[in-house]
């Protein structure tokens, strides 16, 4: 039985969709089992899926936090290789603090299948808002989100605030597009009902958002994000989780994981002792501690009791680990123990063709979903009619060895097709002026 049917009934609904789309006359472009996953999978995420706890056989079952490594994993290597240039100062000052944030952040985006990356409209702030937290309600042909409600919460006092931010694209009588926002409020006794409609100044940091405004434009005020997996859930053009295709293999780790954490405690060394061995207090407790055994009827005074760990449930486990590995894309060893992988040469670098492959995917798609962010500042900044560019680069490196592009770097500078200014830069992370000081001024030719 899967993950998903097995847990259904653990699911949370963070959106009242049947409220939602009465109220604003809407369909939703995804299925309520669409929304429910993706709950499943920011859960899973955040260290709280379904199966930990308490099981069936009252065993104790604890997260090793195997989801959040993978999509650390591919988070850490799409980001820290990305290279994003804009030649206005004014949309990069916006830039420069959602790329500071974005390696944290995007990782929910990986996890729960997609997200959204908004400006608020007013200096550089910006929302970064996962699949889970947004209702999509219509795409476009090459599967682009283009009409969308962001649900705002809150709770003050007893009752349960709501915020719809509708977005919805459209084309008007002459053709050109047009934009329309639109902001209602409503309030609920209940958490998880939309409630009855209320005016937006009940709310104090709501009470200067405008009901409705229309905007020129035939484009979207965000930047989206989808994961380049296929989505056989509802076959939407929502995205789906990373690690969606590992939910059961990670939950059989996680059951190994405290398989091996019980053998760790139960193998502690004890003492098995005699009754008139072991001194008691008054509340029947003995001085030397819980790790004494006292059974009836021993011949020998002390014996002491040094079980071994089992080696196989910690090479279990590392099997489980890699079989994530490979179900999500990732090279061997990114989450299992690298000192441990038999593997020959050409089935590593078929792990690595494999990492490459998912990588690049993400990339393409993070590369649009930052071009149209950088859209979004500039409609917000006026300046969509600045004839701005933007330049969105990614290194190679997962295939690439970094001593072989070092000694390809020190040819160059020989043949003169690279400066030693430019080595430093790339090398030692230095910007041009210091790169400039640190040249030794003897320094010809590099060996």
């Amino acid at each position: 039985m899967s993950i998903i049917s097995k847990f259904r009934s653990y699911w949370r609904s963070f959106f009242p969709i049947r409220d939602i789309q009465s109220a604003l006359g809407i369909r939703a472009a995804v299925s309520q089992e669409m929304i429910e996953i993706s709950e499943l999978w920011y859960d899973c995420y955040v260290g709280n899926a379904p199966w930990l706890g308490e099981d069936i056989d009252h065993n104790i079952v604890t997260s090793l936090g195997l989801e959040k490594s993978v999509v650390r994993e591919l988070a850490d290597i799409v980001t820290n290789e990305m290279t994003v240039d804009v030649d206005k100062d004014e949309l990069k000052e916006a830039l420069d603090y959602v790329l500071s944030e974005l390696p944290s952040e995007f990782q929910k985006g990986l996890a729960t299948g997609a997200m959204v990356i908004k400006p608020t409209g007013s200096g550089r702030g910006v929302q970064f808002i996962p699949q889970s937290e947004f209702l999509p309600v219509e795409y476009d042909s090459e599967k682009r989100l283009k009409s969308v409600v962001f649900p705002e919460v809150r709770k003050i006092g007893e009752y349960w605030y709501t915020r719809l931010e509708y977005h919805k694209l459209s084309k008007r009588a002459d053709g050109t597009g047009e934009l329309r926002i639109t902001n209602t409020a409503y309030r609920s006794g209940q958490q998880g009902v939309l409630g009855v409609q209320i005016d937006l100044k009940a709310v104090e940091d709501w009470a200067q958002i405008e009901p409705e405004i229309s905007y020129p434009t035939d484009r979207p005020v965000f930047g989206y994000y989808r994961n380049p997996l296929p989505n056989v859930i509802d076959s939407s053009p929502a995205g789906v989780s990373v690690f969606d295709n590992a939910l059961n293999t990670i939950s059989l780790a996680d059951r190994q994981f405290s398989r091996i954490d019980y053998e760790f405690d139960s193998a502690r060394r004890r003492i098995i002792a005699d009754e008139q061995g072991v001194k008691k207090l008054s509340d029947g407790r003995t001085v030397m501690g819980a790790n004494i055994f006292t059974p009836l009827d021993i011949e020998e005074l002390f014996k002491e009791f040094s079980p071994e760990i089992r080696k196989d449930f910690i090479d279990g486990l590392n099997e489980y680990k890699r079989e994530i590995e490979f179900q999500c894309g990732l090279s061997y060893g990114d989450i299992s123990d690298p000192q441990s992988v038999d593997k020959t040469a050409t089935e590593i670098i078929a792990a690595k063709q494999r990492k490459y492959n998912t990588v690049t995917a993400i990339q393409k798609r993070l590369k649009t979903c930052i071009e149209e962010l950088v859209y979004a500042i500039a409609f917000w900044k006026a300046m969509t009619g600045s004839n701005y560019s933007v330049t969105v680069n990614f290194k190679d490196s997962i295939l690439t060895d970094e001593e072989a592009e070092r000694r390809q770097d020190i040819q160059d500078i020989n043949l003169g097709v690279m400066s030693l200014v430019e080595y430093r830069m790339k090398w030692y992370g230095e910007d041009e002026e210091t790169a400039k000081k640190n040249i030794p001024e003897s320094a010809e030719v590099i060996e």
